[in-house]
Formats: C-alpha cells, sequence, structure tokens
C-alpha cells in the first residue's frame, strides 16, 4: 500500500469523501454515511475517463474508481480480488487511475501502463506488472511488456505522448483535491475506501452506494 504515513498502512475501515468542499476523505466513519454529494463536475473528472483503463460494463449503472501505484504491495495483492468483483458484477464500471506515488519507477510503470492501451494489451501487463516480486520500474515495466507481447519500440514513443503525462497529471490533481492521502484509494458513489479492501468489502461498498442512489 502507499501512502505518505506508516500508520495508515492497514488501514481498512471506510471512508467517508468530505464532499461539501470537494475535498479530504475523512477517516473513522462508517460507509453508510453519504450526507453530502459529490458536485456533478468532480464527479464527471472523476469517472469519465478517456485516456485511462475502464474496466468491466463501460455503460454501467454506478463507477468505482481506483487509484493505485504498481509499487503499491496492497495494490498488488488486490488485483485478483478487483478482477472477480468486476467479474461478478455485470452492471459494473471500473476506473483505474494510475497515481505514481512512489516516485519515478512507478511513475515510468504509469506512462508504460496507459501507452499500453494503445496496444489493447493494458490488462495482461497491469497484472503481470502487479505480480512481480521488487521494484516496478524502467527495467521491469519493459521485460513485463516483451513478456505479454507488447511492441516495445512503439510503447517507448507512446509513453512520449504529452496526453500521457497529461493524464497522470489529472489524476495527481484529482487525488489532492479530494484530499486522498495513499494508494489504493477506491472511491464509488459518494463513499471512499482507502488501504486494502478484501472482495467482500469492495462488494458492500458497492452495494452501499447503489442503495444511496436509490
Amino acid at each position: 500500500m502507499a501512502s505518505r504515513s506508516t500508520e495508515t498502512h492497514d488501514r481498512r475501515n471506510f471512508l467517508r469523501i468530505g464532499l461539501a468542499t470537494g475535498i479530504a476523505a475523512m477517516a473513522g466513519l462508517p460507509a453508510t454515511a453519504q450526507d453530502n454529494e459529490m458536485p456533478a463536475p468532480l464527479r464527471r473528472a472523476l469517472e469519465q475517463e478517456q485516456l485511462g483503463a475502464v474496466l468491466g460494463n463501460p455503460t454501467g449503472d454506478i463507477t468505482l474508481t481506483e487509484f493505485f501505484d504498481y509499487n503499491c504491495p496492497h495494490c498488488r495483492s488486490m488485483v485478483g480480488d478487483l478482477h472477480r468483483v468486476i467479474a461478478d458484477d455485470p452492471n459494473l464500471r471500473v476506473v483505474l487511475r494510475e497515481w505514481p506515488v512512489f516516485g519515478a519507477g512507478s511513475l515510468y510503470c504509469a506512462r508504460a501502463s496507459l501507452a499500453s492501451l494503445r496496444q489493447d494489451r493494458f490488462w495482461q501487463f497491469h497484472t503481470a506488472l502487479l505480480g512481480i516480486k521488487g521494484d516496478a520500474d524502467d527495467k521491469s515495466a519493459i521485460r513485463i511488456a516483451a513478456q505479454v507481447g507488447l511492441d516495445i519500440p512503439r510503447l517507448r514513443a507512446d509513453m512520449e505522448d504529452i496526453a500521457i503525462a497529461r493524464q497522470v497529471e489529472h489524476s495527481w490533481l484529482l487525488a489532492e483535491q479530494m484530499g486522498l492521502v495513499g494508494t489504493p484509494s477506491l472511491i464509488v458513489g459518494n463513499l471512499g475506501g482507502f488501504g486494502r479492501q478484501s472482495r467482500n468489502e469492495m462488494r458492500d461498498m458497492i452495494a452501499e452506494a447503489r442503495r444511496g442512489r436509490s
């Protein structure tokens, strides 16, 4: 898990998004606290992804957004559970947002991840890179890219596209605006979860968010 404070590394409790001001996920409040709704412009910026990865049902009735880092241990441990949640919920739409909080290696992998979308190999690259042991950096990214069949010269060229740099910056700005404190951070409806979330915890948060919209 990526966090700026080691004390929060294993925090699994749901967070309430402080939506009245469009900032701060506030710790310690239950997933049922939905008195504030996310402003529509913020929700559009968060969920209406143009360049990043969108998984599940692209026209699903609810969107789960995950901010992640390829060097985040909890992001790595959650990938299988997230895949199962997507597979079991035909009306779920998932947006994955690269938030490279661990530095240069993570930033390189985030750019490579976004570039892999242009070769329709994102999921293969994403899951393989999250499955490595050791650092995710330029060397491991290129090694994994070759293993999953990406065209490496094309990948390197696409990584230099200014649109990809802007995409990473956009996710950074969203995370800062919402007061997120680290990865993985999950947001669905007006709810948020920080830290390692189990399959059941993710399902419960999605169900609670759906109830809040009814």
